[in-house]
């Protein structure tokens, strides 16, 4: 199987998932006229990451300011089944692509950093939520849980997302590797030239096509009225890029990219998965399950349920 990936370096729109969408668009149109079947976008393309902003949280305490701004960003997120969710699945079957588009998802009450991934007909064959927001990211999204983890089955292959430094979690790499994960997505802002050895590990780790999106702000592409730490210069970059295309041998296939926006894009031919596995493979004969075993809790826990007495034992009434 060969085919040709892209993945986008670029920002959406802050507060406007309508223009993000068209950015969305945009950037599909760009794949497939470069001849892509697979583009990947980067973390919350459609509702946007505020790189330096606190939302005026400290300490036990948050400010009335701060709410406001996450009220900007709560009502600039998206939700499934609605018209942003249909017409991303349209922008997939009208340009005949697969695609994994970072979302900031809305649940309810709570935000989620989410990735959700259509076919080439429109249909969303997965939906993933950010297990671990890392640092202040835990004060404005939620975590993800055991049920958005499948590594999803396509006409490309087997198609899996690590969302950032969810790619530092070993557990949950291992578990991609166990569902078989030949296209390995990872959306991110991580800029640092670090991040460049930890997406080269995973490839040759999990002998897989890795796939990373970074995007590319500056602080002209924040509204004026909010306040980044790092001040207002309209050309100051706040995320510089950095993506990536991996082999399963670790050679950089495109990138990285740095301080523009761009489409990278590369020739995959999955059957140099079967290469690297030639002598690492490692949930098969580098595994050594008989030392090592790892347990997935793959179902979501409910906040509201009828205590079990199978699990918990007969109830004494007082």
């Amino acid at each position: 199987m060969t085919f040709k990936a892209a993945v986008v370096q670029d920002a959406g729109v802050l507060f406007d998932p309508a223009a993000a969408v068209e950015k969305v668009e945009y950037w599909a149109r760009q794949a497939k006229e470069a001849g892509a079947s697979l583009v990947v976008f980067p973390e919350v393309f459609v509702g946007g990451y505020p790189k330096g902003i606190d939302f005026g949280i400290r300490l036990g305490m948050r400010s009335a300011e701060g709410r406001k701004v996450y009220r900007r960003y709560f009502e600039g997120s998206i939700e499934l089944d609605t018209e942003p969710a249909i017409r991303l699945a349209n922008i997939a079957a009208d340009y005949d692509l697969h695609m994994v588009v970072g979302v900031l998802e809305r649940l309810g009450g709570t935000l989620h950093c989410a990735t959700w991934s259509f076919d080439n007909h429109g249909d969303m064959t997965g939906i993933h939520r950010k297990l671990m927001p890392t640092a202040m990211e835990r004060c404005i999204w939620g975590f993800g849980d055991g049920t958005t983890m499948s590594v999803m089955d396509t006409a490309l292959g087997r198609v899996g997302t690590a969302i950032c430094w969810e790619n530092y979690m070993p557990l949950y790499r291992t578990s991609m590797y166990e569902q078989g994960v030949e296209l390995y997505c990872a959306p991110t802002v991580d800029d640092r030239d670090n991040w460049q050895h930890s997406i080269r590990h995973i490839a040759l780790e999990g002998r897989c096509f890795v796939f990373s999106s970074c995007q590319y702000l500056t602080r002209a592409g924040m509204p004026e009225d909010l306040t980044p730490i790092q001040g207002d210069d309209p050309d100051t970059v706040l995320i510089r890029g950095g993506s990536t295309i991996i082999s399963p041998l670790g050679d950089v296939l495109a990138g990285p990219v740095y301080n523009e926006s761009t489409l990278l894009t590369a020739d995959i031919d999955l059957g140099e998965i079967a290469e690297g596995k030639f002598d690492l493979d490692v949930v098969g004969h580098y595994s050594r399950p008989d030392i090592f075993q790892l347990k997935i809790q793959d179902r979501d826990e409910e906040f509201v349920s009828d205590l079990d007495e199978e699990v918990f034992g007969p109830f004494d009434h007082i």
